[in-house]
Parts: structure tokens; sequence; C-alpha cells
């Protein structure tokens, strides 16, 4: 154990005399950094890229800090757990390990909440524009004419407008942008201006209300649903903390003397083992669930 320490003070020692000139902690971040950008999934990179652009994503001191809590409870839980500074360190980078996938759920998060919201502004000026223009064709090129979208959803509905130039139909333009986006408001959209379109309606507007009633009646079921995912994800991760806390319990039943004598058993120490990640496994789990399918139907 000794020895770990010591290589671990001579390695920082050597970067520090190696960069003495630049910010130690600069070097390391940089460094972090190239490795990302050179390893991470390509579609990691695009919602973590739409995440800054909607300064939501973390700023290096923030994710220091993640890193130092992180590391800092797992050493102590760990301990705890086994009275041991070698698998309290070994938890602590298994425990830091885990904060670029937490990244990740957290930045498709914040790009599914997006594209949602981008979906809606899609849906409720279609409709608002075709009520005007009675073309489909048109009243997208109103939506994109009027600023109000971003990318990718303008890049698509502007595929959608090329689409329909070329083929001189709305079909294939629907087929690409229902296969694109499968929410229900899409589908319902496109499926009523086909049939709009195909069966030449002249009086549209109840129909074309009820659509916009629908969109939104579903936009609010969907941002109360927000709201109380929240709302539940902060009392879950207070019950996961508790669970770790659970081997203070058993020390106190027990009394600390008899539980140190109890890690001597090689059983023992694999159930605790066993306990610390399966509960880890569990919070895990839970982000991923609080995280993914935001705006879905």
């Amino acid at each position: 154990m000794e020895l770990i320490i010591l290589l671990g003070i001579a390695l920082f020692v050597m970067l520090y005399r190696s960069y003495r000139g630049q910010n130690v902690y600069k070097f390391v971040t940089e460094k972090a950094a190239v490795m990302y950008d050179r390893f991470a999934p390509y579609s990691f990179k695009i919602v973590r890229e739409k995440t800054k652009e909607l300064g939501q994503e973390y700023t290096v001191r923030q994710y220091t800090i993640q890193i130092v809590t992180f590391a800092a409870f797992a050493s102590v839980i760990s301990y705890m757990y086994f009275y041991n500074i070698l698998i309290s360190i070994i938890y602590a980078v298994l425990a830091v390990s885990v904060i670029p996938y937490l990244a990740f759920l957290r930045c498709k998060r914040v790009y599914s909440e997006f594209i949602f919201e981008q979906v809606q502004i899609y849906t409720t000026n279609t409709i608002m524009e075709f009520a005007t223009t009675q073309s489909f064709v048109k009243a997208l090129e109103g939506v994109v004419a009027s600023g109000v979208l971003e990318e990718p959803v303008l890049g698509d509905v502007n595929m959608m407008i090329s689409l329909a130039y070329q083929n001189g139909s709305i079909d294939e333009s629907i087929r690409f942008m229902s296969s694109k986006y499968p929410y229900y408001i899409v589908k319902n959209m496109h499926q009523l201006f086909l049939q709009i379109t195909k069966e030449g309606a002249r009086d549209a507007g109840e129909s074309l209300e009820n659509m916009q009633l629908d969109i939104d009646m579903l936009v609010e079921g969907v941002y109360r649903d927000r709201m109380d995912r929240a709302s539940f994800h902060k009392s879950f991760l207070k019950f996961g903390v508790m669970l770790y806390l659970m081997v203070m319990l058993i020390q106190y039943l027990l009394g600390k003397e008899t539980y140190i004598a109890i890690l001597d058993n090689i059983i023992m120490v694999l159930i605790l083992h066993a306990i610390l990640i399966g509960n880890s496994y569990f919070l895990l789990k839970g982000e991923k669930y609080y995280n993914e399918n935001v705006g879905a139907e």
C-alpha cells in the first residue's frame, strides 16, 4: 500500500517538474479532452455538442467537483465495508470511471428534450401555416422561413421540401420524416395532411383544430411527466444512498469488533462486495431510466 502511495506522489512530482511552466491541472484536463475526442462514439459527440450549444454541458470545474465527490464517497463507503485502503482506492477508481457514462446519459436526456421541443414547434407551426396556405409543401416552406427551427430538424424539413419537389408528391417526404421522428404527433399530423391532400378536402379547419388540441394535450402530459421524473429522481438518489449506509446499522447491531472479525471470512467478504456492486448497479439502472425516453409517448 505504501508503495502505491509513493508511486502516486512520484508521478505527480514528475508531471509538475516536466510542465513547470504550465498548469498541471490544465495539462491533465487537456489530455483527457484529447482522449475523449479520439475514442468517444460519434453519437455521443453529436449530443454533447448540442448540449454545449444549449448551455447545459458541465464546466471543467463541475466535472472536477463530480470526480472528487464520487471518489471521496466511494472511498469512505468501501472503507466502512472492508476497512481496507487498497479496496477503497479500487472502488474510488471504479466510481470515477462511471462519470463518462453518466455524462452520456445526461447529454442524451438534454438532446432528447431538445428534439421533442423542436418536433412540437414543427407540428404546431406546420398546422398554423397549412391553415393559411392550404398546401403542405408551402406550409413547410413557411415554417423554415420563420426561423423557429434549429438543426437537425431544420435540415430534415428542408429535405422534406426537396423530396416533395423531386417526386411531385408528399408521400416520400412524409415517410422520411415519420421514420426519423417516430412520435405520435408527427405520424398523426402527417396522416391527416396525406388524407387531406389525397381526398382533396376543402374544409379541414375542424380537423386541424382537433389535431392542435391533441398536440397541446400531449405536450402538457410530457412536461408533467418530466416534472414527476425529476421529483422521483431526487427521492430515488436519497434511497440509494441510504442503502449504502445500511452497513452502519449492521456494525451497530453486531459491534465493530465482531464485524471486523467477520471480514476474515472470504465468503462474507464476497457477499459484501456483491451487496455494494448490486446497489451501485441499481443506482445506475435508475439513472438510465431517468435519462432515457424523455418526450416519448
